[in-house]
């Protein structure tokens, strides 16, 4: 999470106590520090974070919206497990916009915005030298936004990068997968050369597989993480355990 100074410092400019935790948990929740399954605790989080538990339980609603936490009255709540069907839904709407926005990109590509994409190639190759996940992910998602600045559609990123929460948690599992930095690098690369020559429909072929490849990352990291997922469309009811006499323990 953002340090408690960062957040103190962002809140004596005027930002609203609510946006800043909102964005701090939800950065925590897609950088997957709080794993699927996590119990979260708002009166540590106030606690921490240096608020009263007010912003603290509005952003959790909010995040609960986004199918990232699910409330349990009387229970707690959890950070939300990974279901398929959500991460089909966030890849729908990121195929839809990226794949519209490079179809624009005819008579618009420049020579600088050739050169920035290729930059950002250059910038992931030396990530995924170091093995610098963490670092390869945001260039990845700079690469992206560029790529949807191109056509002149920029300002749409926002939309895409909110939908898609759900996606990127899995796709920061997929990272660790054996030459999977390297494979995504040159499929970027792939697509800037063909951008640059102008082939749009190979280009957009080319996209549409890249974009894909999260399918069938998920299926592999299903079978090495299954606690991390859910195979209901509703969120599961966490099952806790209660005290019995004995020393035994039963399920409520």
């Amino acid at each position: 999470m953002a340090p408690v100074e960062g957040l103190h410092a962002a809140r004596s400019r005027g930002r609203n106590t609510r946006q800043l935790v909102h964005e701090a948990l939800r950065s925590r929740i897609v950088s997957l520090e709080l794993a699927p399954g996590t119990a979260i605790s708002e009166n540590d989080l106030a606690a921490e974070l240096g608020v009263s538990r007010t912003p603290v339980r509005e952003s959790l609603i909010l995040l609960a919206d986004e199918g990232l936490v699910d409330i349990y009255p009387q229970m707690g709540t959890f950070v939300s497990r990974i279901r398929e069907r959500d991460v089909a839904s966030a890849q729908f709407i990121r195929e839809a916009l990226e794949r519209a926005a490079l179809r624009d990109a005819a008579g618009r590509t420049t020579e600088r915005d050739i050169a920035d994409l290729k930059a950002l190639l250059a910038a992931q190759e030396e990530a995924d030298r170091r093995t610098d996940r963490e670092g390869f992910f945001r260039l990845d998602e700079e690469f992206h936004a560029r790529l949807m600045a191109v056509s002149g559609h920029g300002s749409a990123w926002p939309v895409v990068s909110q939908a898609k929460a759900q996606l990127d948690r899995a796709r920061r599992l997929s990272l660790p997968l054996t030459a999977q930095m390297t494979r995504l690098v040159g499929q970027h690369r792939e697509i800037v050369e063909l951008l640059e020559a102008g082939d749009l429909d190979r280009a957009d072929e080319a996209l549409c597989s890249h974009l894909r490849l999260v399918f069938s990352d998920v299926e592999k990291i299903r079978a090495r993480h299954p606690e991390l997922f859910s195979d209901q469309d509703a969120p599961v009811r966490p099952r806790r355990e209660t005290a019995r006499r004995g020393g035994s323990r039963r399920e409520a």
